[in-house]
């Protein structure tokens, strides 16, 4: 299964920030919606859900092992160490942090959870403010095989491995179809 791999951020009732990997992420619909799936068990999950919010940072590929650092288990005090090598800046908008470096960063305020996904749940947020690093961006007048190629993304592929996504062709829709 070929998947983006975020950065989730949360702040705790303390306001200790907390950033998380995820894989099972993605815009939700054509609205500023945006999930990930989330164990309640986790402290990504009771965070969003006290705090109301979360971001997003999408890592490239020459971040693979500081995104790996986030998914370091946390100490029996509930810490992460491994969290204080990250770069990270303030939101702009919601209460939390950006991992910096990234491609592309999202700011939600939290709509809903639902729960009932065995032991997992979906947590989704509006979209309330967004950035890109401006070579990410898109250009009418790049064709974006280019611009990927410039500013190749990462993907999880689960279970365990990383991608880098940077040659690309277009897909053949049929004549007439609209996306």
């Amino acid at each position: 299964m070929v998947a983006p791999l975020v950065l989730v951020a949360t702040r705790d009732a303390d306001g200790v920030d907390d950033v998380a990997p995820k894989h099972m992420a993605i815009p939700l619909g054509w609205e500023s919606f945006f999930c990930f799936v989330c164990s309640p068990r986790h402290a990504t999950y009771t965070n969003a859900a006290s705090r109301g919010c979360f971001t997003v940072s999408y890592p490239g590929p020459e971040a693979t092992v500081m995104a790996s650092l986030t998914a370091s288990p946390r100490e029996p005090d509930a810490s992460k160490p491994a969290l204080a090598a990250l770069d990270t800046f303030p939101a702009s908008t919601v209460d939390g942090v950006l991992v910096s470096g990234c491609v592309l960063y999202l700011e939600c305020e939290l709509d809903r959870m639902v729960d009932g996904f065995g032991e997992n749940s979906l947590v989704i947020g509006r979209v309330v403010a967004a950035a890109a690093a401006q070579d990410a961006v898109r250009d009418p007048e790049q064709d974006d095989a280019d611009l990927l190629y410039a500013r190749p993304l990462l993907a999880y592929l689960h279970p365990g491995r990383a991608a880098t996504i940077k040659e690309t062709t277009s897909f053949p829709y049929p004549v007439g179809f609209r996306y």
